[in-house]
């Protein structure tokens, strides 16, 4: 694929991440749970600085009173902290605590929810899970409203499901250590492992009155980014459930392997996908798009970047259209757009999320890191996304009381590939 990007760019997460209110898998990084994400915001966006370079800020070296030449307004703040310190009555919470929350609070004026702290851990799991591979038992899973993690589809072939877990399966204990009270990723780092070990679930399923062990052995699994099949119609039909750092590899491979069969045309899922890596973005738009813009971005010092695309790429001729839903965010949503806006295929589905902030990571140097908004992204036309999101061409609203056995949008979208309205 040809360079079409500046920089070298790394997953990004919103607010939603820090709250810990979303969907992933088991070790697999933000893998979504298509059940639940409609009604929660999209925790990837896209960003264009590698997470450790080396010209990144960190922290100082201290944090007193009398530390460094900083503004003088923060004597107030140690006025306070003082009265907290000599005067609460109760625990105080550790330093880390205290820093973190002192820098969420001022995150919190900002009035912009992408613009936010990761802590170590989750950047961590963050930055390995980029790599759109990982070690553990691949599953997704979501916290439902009783705070039990619940597996909500586990990966094709993988060892969940090889072990029996199923959809709907809740995780009470790993390794005979209780999840009550847990977080999510203290949770992911109990399950996570080397390749090959082996994990205890004590697991209590729906429809059983006892709970019960299951044992699944780790490995390595990569995580099933793209969906490939040609149907008895002759439409191709290829989903994309996030943009990883192999997306571009894996769209354009199987597309390759569908265009073999000679289809008549494509259907291009990019539902429940709530992002990725912006170079990923733009490669896949460029299977699609001869010769021209593909995205738009303003940044905060007001200089303005195209970026774009070429010709010669192996599904440039295919008729297609692109399934988008409420769940297609960021990155989803700069390929549905370019498509939209170059006349190379019509939108089918609902109205995306509309996420066309661009967050900047910077590395902290206790391991966390602060995400900055730092751009904006617009279609090839100069529309724009965040807050406003992509109209579909069609409109096609998910139904309130869906069936298992029919999906609306997709049989929408057939329908007028093969008859033309």
């Amino acid at each position: 694929m040809k360079q079409l990007v500046r920089i070298l760019v790394v997953l990004l997460l919103g607010l939603a991440l820090v709250c810990g209110t979303f969907a992933l898998g088991f070790g697999s990084g933000y893998a979504l749970s298509r059940s639940t994400w409609a009604s929660q915001s999209p925790v990837v966006a896209v960003t264009e600085i590698a997470t450790h370079s080396p010209t990144q800020p960190t922290l100082p070296p201290c944090a007193t009173p009398n530390c460094g030449d900083g503004p003088a307004w923060f004597g107030v703040y140690w006025e306070a902290w003082d009265l907290i310190e000599n005067h609460f009555y109760g625990d105080l919470p550790g330093s880390s605590e205290v820093t973190y929350a002192a820098i969420r609070g001022v995150l919190s004026a900002l009035g912009d929810d992408y613009t936010a702290l990761i802590e170590p851990q989750v950047a961590a799991i963050v930055e390995e899970d980029a790599t759109g591979e990982f070690e553990g038992i691949g599953a997704y899973v979501n916290v439902d409203a009783n705070g039990q993690f619940v597996i909500t589809q586990p990966f094709r072939s993988g060892p969940a499901e090889e072990a029996g877990l199923v959809s709907g399966d809740a995780v009470l204990a790993v390794d005979g250590v209780s999840t009550v009270g847990m977080s999510l990723y203290d949770v992911i780092n109990l399950i996570r492992g080397p390749a090959g070990s082996t994990v205890t679930l004590l697991i209590q399923r729906p429809d059983e009155p006892e709970a019960f062990e299951v044992v699944v052995t780790r490995r390595r699994i990569e995580i099933p980014i793209v969906e490939a099949e040609l149907r008895d119609d002759g439409i191709a039909y290829l989903r994309l459930n996030e943009f990883s750092a192999t997306a571009t590899r894996l769209v354009e491979r199987s597309l390759s392997d569908l265009i073999e069969d000679e289809p008549v045309a494509l259907v291009l899922d990019l539902r429940q996908n709530p992002g990725g890596w912006l170079d990923q973005a733009i490669g896949v738009a460029d299977i699609f798009l001869d010769e021209g813009v593909a995205a738009r971005e303003q940044t905060s010092d007001g200089v303005d970047h195209v970026f774009e695309t070429e010709t010669g790429d192996v599904g440039e001729y295919i008729p297609m259209v692109v399934l988008v839903d409420r769940g297609s965010a960021s990155a989803s949503e700069i390929v549905a757009g370019a498509l939209q806006d170059r006349g190379r295929a019509l939108l089918i589905g609902e109205t995306t999320f509309g996420k066309g902030s661009v967050q900047r990571p910077f590395g902290l140097s206790d391991g966390s890191e602060l995400r900055v908004t730092v751009a904006m992204w617009y279609t090839p036309d100069n529309r724009a996304i965040h807050q406003e999101g992509l109209q579909p061409d069609i409109e096609v609203p998910w139904p309130d009381e869906p069936d298992s056995t029919s999906d609306p949008q997709l049989e929408r979208a057939v329908e007028y590939l093969l008859g033309g309205e």
